[in-house]
């Protein structure tokens, strides 16, 4: 028999409150709770609490506090990648983020998924689709990523979009829904 750890990570209907699953929700919750609580000119102690509570993220990852996730460990990241301030991300599923990515305040990733059935919902069963987030991409602040979306190479997410679909590269995309609005210059 399957995990709930395994079923949450494989895409499956899981249960969220299994014991593993809420204990590693509650290591998560105290590094975070110790990372937005640190002083601003505590350089040392920040790096230190993220490389533990982000393990996955390379060079030049910067986050700047509050800044709320689930796990930490589903969040892989390349190199300069920058969150704003009050940015919430639900890496129930792996949230994949490349090189160059600037992520503006208040962004909101979601991975996690809810059955649509009333009745079903009442089981408390969850389901996590990845996010894919490409190289070189700027999310503006307020935007929100829903499940199983990818943000391909070069592209601007507009402020404030609900992004429910899959955005091609180099391009510009806004509103609720998410919608390409136009090509960029540079060719992806």
């Amino acid at each position: 028999m399957s995990s709930e750890k395994h079923k949450m990570l494989s895409g499956q209907w899981y249960n969220p409150l299994d014991k593993e699953l809420s204990a590693e929700r509650l290591a998560s919750r105290k590094l975070q709770q110790q990372f937005n609580q640190s002083a601003p000119d505590d350089e040392v102690l920040r790096r230190q609490l993220l490389k533990q509570w982000l393990p996955n993220t390379g060079k030049h990852f910067y986050v700047e506090p509050p800044f709320y996730c689930d796990y930490g460990y589903n969040i892989r990241a390349g190199n300069k990648v920058f969150f704003n301030f009050n940015c919430v991300v639900l890496d129930v599923a792996p949230v994949s983020i490349g090189n160059n990515v600037f992520i503006g305040p208040a962004v909101q990733i979601y991975t996690v998924n809810h059955p649509l059935d009333a009745v079903k919902r009442r089981t408390l069963l969850e389901q996590a689709l990845p996010v894919t987030i490409g190289n070189d991409v700027w999310i503006g602040g307020g935007a929100m990523i829903l499940p199983g979306v990818t943000i391909a190479d070069g592209s601007v997410i507009a402020a404030g979009s609900v992004v429910t679909k899959d955005v091609p590269a180099g391009v510009m995309a806004g509103g609720n829904p998410c919608k390409v609005i136009k090509a960029l210059k540079a060719a992806y």
